[in-house]
């Protein structure tokens, strides 16, 4: 090969290193990214987008023009706002959700905007999360739409996105810029979402526990979920698994299942067995649960097991005093409401007793 073409084809080589190095340099933008994200539940969304500034212009009507709009760019000739600057702007759900009452499945959407006068907006997701802007925005791609109202706020300067209300089972998120701002609800079914990767990963690791086992049926019993399902998981963590064992938290666990079923003489024998093993904080507990399900006799028969096992405990003279007075027998109310003011109570203990006895007409 002639020294002429070697250089050539070296000269050629560097235009190739030089061009592709100049192709992935990254550089600062004037409208910075972000991203801001929020839980709910087990559930995250979250939000990237691009933050340009007002820096002294005219927003809406004019850099926002109202309506779906030929941007002079792109395919589209009916394209709403970007919600922000350079990149789609997308947001990402991790499990399905609800938007503004409308069912979204879990995944990422470009989020748009078609801002309207008088205080409305159009939001929209978007099935194409990897477009530019919303310059090749195509309406056949859209998985959601939902009407919103905007907000009148105080001046914001950089374009925000954030959560300003959690709940729960909700949030609500709002892009926030100049002086106006666009929010719009997310909810999540946490009682189904949290089921479902139980269920999902109970034939796995997770399932060798016995304690993943009590803390999904416990979950399911407090949270709407299926009964008999949770019946059936906290009798896995009871017996007939490698992983089992009886414990005063399982019985306790099944015994509160079997009571919303209606299983009241079911539940009450649980208890009695769950008392044999209970520390004094625990046959506290389920005395008071007995107390509350009106079965006077096994409250007073837990809550006079405590004061036996421990004499010189104030807190469990006071629940002994506090079921004879909501059982209406002031005698021995006040006999062990004084007993326990007698043992130097701590300061909560001390205050539950004086107001029993106040109520009582005792002091």
């Amino acid at each position: 090969m002639k020294n002429s073409t070697i250089k050539k084809t070296i000269l050629s080589l560097m235009l190739c290193i030089g061009f592709s190095a100049f192709a992935q340099l990254n550089t600062p933008r004037g409208s910075q990214q972000a991203t801001v994200s929020q839980r709910v539940g087990i559930s995250d969304i979250s939000i990237t987008y691009s933050r340009p500034s007002v820096n002294g212009r005219e927003v809406w009507g004019k850099l926002v023009p109202y309506g779906l709009n030929n941007l002079g760019f792109g395919t589209s000739t009916a394209a709403p706002w970007r919600a922000g600057a350079n990149e789609n702007t997308i947001i990402t759900f991790t499990h399905d959700a609800k938007v503004e009452g409308k069912a979204i499945k879990a995944g990422t959407y470009g989020l748009h905007f078609i801002v309207k006068e008088n205080n409305v907006a159009t939001l929209i997701l978007s099935s194409d999360a990897n477009a530019w802007g919303s310059f090749f925005y195509n309406d056949d791609k859209d998985v959601l739409r939902a009407d919103i109202k905007t907000k009148t706020v105080p001046h914001k300067e950089l374009l925000t996105f954030e959560f300003d209300e959690v709940s729960a089972k909700s949030t609500v998120a709002s892009l926030v810029w100049e002086k106006k701002a666009f929010p719009f609800k997310v909810e999540v079914d946490v009682t189904t979402v949290v089921l479902d990767e139980f269920r999902a990963k109970s034939n796995g690791q997770t399932g060798f526990q016995r304690q993943n086992w009590e803390n999904m049926a416990n979950f399911s019993l407090n949270n709407g979920g299926d009964l008999n399902e949770a019946l059936g998981w906290i009798d896995k963590a009871i017996a007939g698994q490698f992983f089992s064992q009886k414990t005063f938290n399982n019985l306790s666990i099944k015994g509160q299942i079997l009571n919303k079923l209606g299983k009241t003489s079911e539940y009450a024998a649980l208890m009695d067995e769950a008392a044999g093993m209970a520390n004094m904080n625990q046959l506290n507990t389920i005395g008071y649960q007995m107390l509350n399900a009106k079965d006077y006799e096994r409250a007073l028969k837990y809550f006079k097991l405590n004061v036996a096992n421990n004499p010189k405990n104030a807190n469990v003279h006071d629940s002994l005093g506090e079921a004879y007075k909501t059982m209406g027998d002031k005698k021995n109310a006040i006999k062990y409401l004084k007993k326990s003011l007698s043992l130097n109570p701590p300061a909560n203990v001390k205050a539950n007793s004086e107001k029993l006895l106040k109520e009582l007409g005792a002091i």
